[in-house]
């Protein structure tokens, strides 16, 4: 089993910035890759970025130049630095950890608002 927890959502104004975190703990040698999701209200829960054991990364064409997708292999920590964010980019964020299964954080709320 892998426990995720996301932290880091907020309101920030449109152009700012945020960046969530994620803590893996478990049995964090199965997994082969972690993520972002996101899902706004009304709308499909979307693929945002992920990274693998190996550090390949890839992101969904909306956020590429925006968003940074990295990770701290000491504190078994995913991070999504997001930069000059804009209100579509207001959704609940999803982390997710993948091993024999895929291993989902409780969300956290982004709103991007003046």
């Amino acid at each position: 089993q892998v426990q995720v927890v996301e932290s880091g959502g907020g309101l920030v104004q449109p152009g700012g910035s945020l960046r969530l975190s994620c803590a893996a703990s478990g049995s964090i040698f199965s997994i082969n890759a972690m993520g972002w999701y996101r899902q706004a209200p009304g709308k499909q829960r979307e693929l945002v970025a992920t990274i693998t054991s190996g550090d390949s990364t890839n992101y969904a064409d909306s956020v590429k130049g925006r968003f940074t997708i990295s990770r701290d292999n000491a504190k078994n920590t995913v991070y999504l630095q997001m930069n000059s964010l804009k209100s579509e980019d207001t959704a609940v964020y999803y982390c997710f950890a993948l091993g024999r299964a895929k291993y989902w954080g409780q969300g956290t709320q982004v709103t991007v608002s003046s």
